[in-house]
């Protein structure tokens, strides 16, 4: 510690200002704190090796390895050894859960994936070498990226396999209305002319109002790249690992585009007693209602508009058979009759579902979050003329989907969880590092004691006992 006070004395005498202090004071904070660790790995490891040694086991050699951390690049001493069977083992990197050629820890790759799913590749790599000691390249970037949304993906898929293997459904929780909504969205892909959907579906259980802010309650995400009929098998087993709907009443809410009908909707929550209720998204009805009479108002929209709210098809034909008498334009007559085919193809959908269900929640509001939703897409993934390999596709909306939902640090380190046996022998080599540590036994003090005079004070025996006091 006076090592450590003695140099922030030497910062401040050599800095003249508190930028420069600060920094340097940094830069020393992550050489200490790097060292420190690397000491401490060099010790655990000396215990590991002994124990390992009583078990038979043979040291091969020792080895220097290095690892990033946030704060430095941490050296320390681990040891080659083999097993009765022969087997090449690190046991402390086994211990610690480094896995082989591994050059930055967990934290690193996983906090290096969460900024990424916000910002580019190189704002990643620039924002970490100016706020931590971590110096990478934007390729190196999306080299992690890929990993760590592989792990997601990879976490996603053995949900899928469980519940299909499964004889039984697994206990969830209950509720009373589950909301569902599903649309997808197009990246431009690294081929020519080709791009990839983004298949995204949001669940959640209702809404929370904070003033004049409404939120949805417990919102889950799922999104991936891949075909649609695995993303609803994503979408059925999130479902079904985090609820059980046998009493629920499912709301859904869609554009009834191509693989996000109602029949896909009702499969998915076939667990429910209750018929899947599907409302086309107004969102979507009114958007093609834009592109069909145009964005300038109008009175014929205005009657379009209250008809489809009023679920009077009467009142809709009327008006857009005087809206399309008054044409002549081909391409704005296909537009007109583009626009009632999807209406009509999809009038039972076009409703207000708190009209279908008994007893809907005080709190119940109309379906359509899905497009602020997709922002979470859109803004990382559509701009400045990105264009992304599907490999990199898949990664990026994996990390995004389990950044939202929580589960992308769990879903990483699902291989690097220590059982409550391997974490008490743990807590037994720490204190065997700690010990280890020790230099030197605890000072108790001077000792002190009398010189016994069997003389006269006045005699030379006496004046030395004097002397001493």
């Amino acid at each position: 510690m006076n090592t450590i006070i003695s140099k922030l004395y030497t910062l401040i005498h050599q800095t003249d200002n508190l930028i420069d202090f600060e920094e340097s004071v940094r830069i020393f904070m992550y050489e200490v704190f790097a060292s420190m660790l690397g000491d401490v790995f060099t010790n655990m490891n000396t215990v590991i090796v002994k124990e390992k040694q009583a078990e038979d086991w043979t040291v091969e050699r020792n080895d220097e390895r290095e690892v990033q951390f946030t704060f430095g690049v941490v050296r320390y001493t681990h040891t080659l050894m083999y097993d009765l069977e022969g087997n090449a083992h690190y046991p402390f990197d086994e211990w610690a859960g480094f896995k082989k050629y591994q050059r930055r820890s967990p934290f690193v790759e996983v906090k290096v994936a969460e900024m990424a799913a916000e910002s580019t590749y190189r704002e990643t790599a620039h924002i970490l070498k100016e706020w931590t000691a971590v110096d990478i390249s934007h390729t190196t970037v999306g080299s992690i990226v890929k990993k760590v949304g592989e792990a997601q993906a990879k976490a996603d898929e053995g949900m899928v396999i469980e519940l299909e293997e499964s004889a039984e459904l697994p206990e969830g929780k209950e509720v009373g209305f589950l909301y569902a909504e599903a649309d997808g969205v197009f990246v431009r892909g690294t081929e020519k002319k080709k791009s990839h959907e983004v298949s995204h579906a949001i669940l959640y259980e209702g809404w929370d109002k904070n003033g004049k802010r409404v939120s949805l309650r417990n919102p889950t995400a799922i999104m991936t790249i891949q075909p649609t009929a695995n993303f609803w098998k994503e979408v059925q087993a999130l479902t079904a690992h985090h609820y059980s709907l046998e009493k629920t009443q499912v709301v859904t809410n869609s554009d009834a585009g191509a693989g996000y009908t109602a029949e896909k909707f009702q499969e998915a929550f076939s667990q429910s007693e209750h018929p899947v209720i599907n409302q086309l998204d107004s969102y979507h009805v009114f958007q093609e209602l834009n592109r069909a009479l145009g964005a300038a108002k109008s009175e014929y929209k205005d009657e379009i508009r209250k008809a489809l709210k009023e679920h009077d098809l009467d009142h809709f034909n009327l008006w857009l058979d005087t809206y399309e008498s008054t044409l002549e334009d081909a391409k704005k007559l296909k537009k007109v009759r583009e626009f009632r085919s999807y209406i009509l193809n999809n009038w039972d959908r076009i409703i207000d579902w708190r009209e279908y269900v008994d007893n809907p929640p005080k709190d119940g509001r109309s379906l359509g979050a899905m497009e602020s939703n997709q922002r979470h897409i859109t803004y990382r993934m559509k701009k400045r003329g990105m264009h992304w390999s599907a490999d990199g596709a898949e990664a990026m909306v994996k990390v995004k989907q389990g950044k939202l939902n929580g589960t992308l640090r769990k879903a990483y380190l699902k291989d690097l969880h220590r059982s409550t046996r391997k974490q008490r022998e743990l807590k037994k080599v720490v204190r065997m590092s700690t010990y280890l540590r020790q230099p030197s036994r605890p000072s108790i003090g001077t000792k002190q004691g009398d010189i016994a005079v069997y003389a006269p004070h006045s005699s030379a025996i006496g004046n030395l006992a004097k002397n001493f006091k």
